[in-house]
């Protein structure tokens, strides 16, 4: 508030010392001395928000952390950690744990992290963030506190980086996890909130204060050019985007957990830290769909000093009008304010620079129907603007439009639920309407014929319920995109309403109905109500429209709910697919093509449909897509392709329609969904030995290669699998993979990897590697062996298949058999054989059968109990898992006989 003053007050002594001058020029000298001034205001705004958004950890945050993470540990299955520790339980004064001298350096605390699929993990929390450090040495206990990897701005980041299991059994109790979040920060906050709130209003005044003050001055200077309305504008504006754009800007561009800065005097600063504690809730549970600006696009009008157009000092005329005049004058003004183009930025920010928004949301609580109803149509165009929607929720005004949902105007309600549907576009909107129950309110009005009493006139009620419906359905669709409102919709019975709504034949209601439960059909239990209320027939249905929208709307809904079998059935059993097929060969509206594209790949997955797709001509449709199209279109029709390519007809129609060079020209993509896509289908295309040529002679097996250095596990694994088919059907395969240099010692680093989807891939690979006896040699020079055997211990069922046959081939060469049993690999092996999987049991009783050459070996194995679960699979209907338990067990048997004859000899 001091800085305040100065700053007020160094801007009356410029004016006084210039005015004082008899100059001419002094008021050219003025208007140059207001804009340095206003520039400094400006910049140094700027290095505020910027130095704000440097939120840093504190030794509270941390520990309350770790206490949250205590809680989710133990050794259940279901539970998120094994164990988390400190390193030291001496806590100093300041809540840090560090020694002395490295708080220094920031530190405040060590932790011993030990997850369900990781080694233990030791960990610096400081405040710039947490790493992991070099551990705790062997011999004295130490910590080696030099950073080992990169900054993670939280635990739960870093763990999730670090630990698959640790992510999965979080995502399974995030809600749990951000309620107690919420509890520890919202309990020792309540004081600093209140003094918050406090120093800002007496800031607000006083900056308003201060403004009219300034307003004078320049008045009594008698300047000829009216440059008292554009400063305060500019002002107004500044200090409006200093308290609201900074923070929604950290709301949406963090996709992570903001944690409070050091405490600050700042009345702006501690508004930030107070609305960054209330996200934590639902920043990480929201889903992938929630789409809104990243950042807001930039005010326009605030980089120009010239004159602003008429309409923006009408409507502040009018403004005045709605804060002063009686309620006649209100209505008035209201209308008079409905004839501006309010789709026009200047008219919208009009609004919001004069305080419009605090009078219109203000009518909202009035009792005169005529004022809500021009309030609300004014605020249903405006809300259009991403700035005046964020406006809204500051001010309090989604609680009021809910308010009107219970009035009993159904003009009323449709107004309200259509603003609400512009303004719920981001995550602070979808949290402000659950709490304030308002999707309770929302699903009741899709309940239309519940307002319809009187049996004999229902006919005149159907119209104006149906808009009621429609509203409602509309703004369900925005506030869907939450995680936390899917559930809330799916308890207040939402689904049996919106499926009874799929049943009309208005195409703006179905729009919005369809739309909802799109997005709800991403979470399980939805696809399984949406089953249970046989809504697949409907959708089906409206494919066939003459709407484009609700096309696309209801392909979408068909692409999420297809990821279940049993859906899949149902939409080729009720003709799905021929409509689907028919919209491919319309490429004009790419949106629809993307819905259309995404519905086909997911039904592909059952191969009954990918028959039907071929008898529709499909195939050749998608090859056609393979090029100049947008990427979310590449990225569904390839990984249709790459699912029909697993039927031999499906990859020679492809390899006659062209489809393999534009397949492999996409392996230079830089998409990550449509890299493990493509890998895929090229993979798929490789099992025939012609297309195989193809790939080869546009060195698509570099390209592979290449992919297998991608920062990303899953592209690592999908160009892992598809090398298999390639080195399976090459000519040359083994002088192939000799020439790419490098290659086989990136393979074998690759069983580093954390991810055991890249593991059973890398495993893969080295089976059809080692095939060639010189590629086998050089991947055990890179030490593939003490890897493999490192590997051993897993659960994980594909992973130990492709293990065992990768150390099967290993035991080929040289004297690996031996090594293998050095590094203690054989024991494990053993367990294998009581798994559930057939496959499993082969792979690993041909390994057993090779390491058995091993004397050595062979006493490991019948230690562990190898002969009595091999005998059970001699009489397997499998030939080669018979061959292969019983030619282990006659080695163990041979070398039994050789002992007990060299005992008597």
């Amino acid at each position: 508030m001091i800085n305040e003053i100065n700053e007020d007050s160094s801007v009356l002594t410029i004016l006084d010392k210039i005015t004082k001058d008899d100059d001419p020029e002094s008021e050219i000298k003025m208007k140059i001395a207001l804009l340095l001034k206003q520039l400094d205001l400006h910049l140094l705004n700027r290095s505020l928000k910027n130095i704000s958004l440097e939120i840093r950890l504190n030794p509270g945050t941390v520990k309350n952390d770790i206490e949250l993470l205590k809680r989710f540990s133990g050794k259940g299955e279901q539970t998120a950690l094994e164990s988390i520790e400190y390193t030291s339980d001496y806590e100093f004064s300041n809540g840090c744990r560090a020694p002395p001298w490295r708080q220094i350096q920031g530190e405040i605390c060590y932790v011993l992290v030990k997850p369900h699929d990781a080694e233990t993990l030791c960990i610096t929390c400081s405040k710039e963030g947490v790493f992991l450090n070099g551990g705790k040495t062997d011999d004295e206990g130490e910590i080696n506190y030099e950073r080992k990897g990169e900054i993670y701005k939280d635990l739960v980041t870093l763990l999730r980086e670090k630990s698959a299991i640790f992510s999965e059994n979080m995502s399974q109790q995030e809600v749990r996890f951000n309620e107690e979040q919420q509890k520890e920060k919202d309990q020792p906050n309540e004081a600093p909130e209140e003094e918050a709130a406090t120093l800002h209003k007496a800031s607000t005044a006083f900056r308003r204060s201060a403004l009219e003050k300034k307003q004078v001055s320049l008045g009594r200077s008698q300047m000829t050019k009216r440059l008292e309305p554009s400063l305060n504008w500019k002002t107004t504006v500044d200090a409006r985007e200093n308290k609201s754009s900074l923070r929604d800007t950290q709301e949406e561009k963090h996709g992570g957990r903001l944690e409070k800065s050091r405490p600050s005097t700042s009345p702006g600063r501690a508004q930030l830290i107070r609305k960054s504690a209330e996200k934590i809730e639902e920043i990480i549970s929201e889903s992938s769909s929630e789409s809104e600006e990243d950042e807001e696009p930039p005010d326009h009008l605030q980089e120009s000093n010239a004159d602003l157009p008429s309409e923006y000092w009408q409507i502040q005329k009018l403004v005045k009008y709605l804060k002063g005049g009686n309620q006649t004058a209100t209505a008035i003004a209201l209308c008079s304010m409905k004839d501006f183009n309010l789709a026009q930025e200047t008219c919208q920010l009009a609004i919001r620079d004069v305080g419009g928004l605090e009078v219109l949301i203000n009518l909202l609580e009035t009792d005169e129907v005529k004022c809500q109803i021009g309030s609300l149509k004014i605020l249903k165009e405006i809300s259009h603007n991403p700035q005046i929607r964020r406006h809204i929720v500051d001010l309090g005004g989604l609680p009021a439009m809910l308010n009107i949902l219970d009035s009993p105007h159904k003009s009323l309600k449709c107004l309200a639920a259509e603003t609400i549907a512009n303004v719920a576009k981001f995550k602070r909107a979808w949290r402000a309407v659950r709490r304030h129950g308002g999707i309770t309110k929302l699903v009741a009005l899709l309940d239309w014929r519940q307002h319809s009493t009187e049996a004999a006139r229902r006919s005149l009620y159907e119209a104006r319920d149906g808009e009621v419906a429609r509203c409602g359905a509309l703004a369900l669709w925005s506030c869907s995109k939450s995680y936390a409102n899917k559930e809330a919709i799916r308890r207040a019975g939402g689904i049996p309403l919106l499926a009874r709504l799929l049943k009309t034949s208005q195409e703006s209601t179905l729009i919005p109905v369809v739309g909802t439960l799109q997005e709800c059909a991403s979470q399980e239990n939805y696809r399984a109500a949406i089953k249970a209320e046989g809504i697949i027939e409907n959708l089906v249905k409206n494919l066939s429209s003459g709407n484009e929208h609700l096309q696309e709307c209801c392909a979408m809904a068909i692409c999420q709910c297809a990821e279940d079998e049993e859906t899949r059935d149902l939409v080729r059993l009720r003709g799905g697919l021929k409509p689907l097929a028919s919209l491919l060969s319309n490429t004009d509206n790419k949106q629809r093509l993307a819905a259309v594209t995404g519905a086909i790949w997911k039904c592909s997955i059952s191969k009954e449909n990918v028959t039907k797709l071929r008898e529709y001509k499909a195939i050749e449709a998608l090859v056609g897509l393979l090029t100049d199209q947008p990427e979310e279109v590449l990225v569904n029709a390839v990984g249709a392709l790459g699912e029909c390519c697993r039927e031999p007809e499906g990859r020679v129609t492809v390899r006659k329609r062209g489809g393999v060079q534009p397949l492999v020209d996409l392996l230079v993509s830089t998409n990550r969904a449509l890299l493990v896509n493509v890998t895929k289908a090229v993979g798929a295309c490789a099992v025939e030995p012609e297309s195989m040529m193809i790939i080869d002679h546009l060195d698509g097996v570099r390209l592979l290669w290449s992919l297998l250095k991608n920062p990303h596990p899953d592209v690592k694994a999908s160009a892992a699998w598809a090398l298999c088919p390639c080195i399976q059907n090459a000519k040359d395969a083994g002088e192939m993979v000799r020439s790419f240099v490098g290659g086989l010692e990136l393979v074998v680093n690759l069983l580093k990897s954390d991810n055991k989807e890249v593991l059973a891939s890398v495993c893969a690979a080295i089976t059809n590697i080692a095939k060639d006896q010189e590629n086998l040699a050089v991947l055990t020079d890179h030490g593939v062996v003490p890897l493999l055997s490192k590997l051993a211990n897993t659960t994980d069922d594909k992973l130990r298949r492709h293990l065992a046959e990768a150390i099967s081939r290993c035991c080929t060469w040289g004297r690996n058999r031996v090594a293998f049993g050095k590094h203690r690999a054989v024991a494990p092996l053993v367990q294998y054989l009581k798994s559930n999987d057939t496959s499993v049991h082969r792979a690993t009783a041909q390994a057993l059968y090779q390491l058995s050459e091993d004397a050595d070996n062979c006493i490991t194995m019948h230690e562990n109990g190898a002969v009595k679960l091999l005998l059970h699979m001699v009489g397997s209907p499998d030939q080669d898992l018979q061959e292969a338990a019983a030619g282990c067990i006659s080695n163990i048997r041979r070398l039994a006989l050789a002992t007990e004859k060299a005992r008597y000899t």
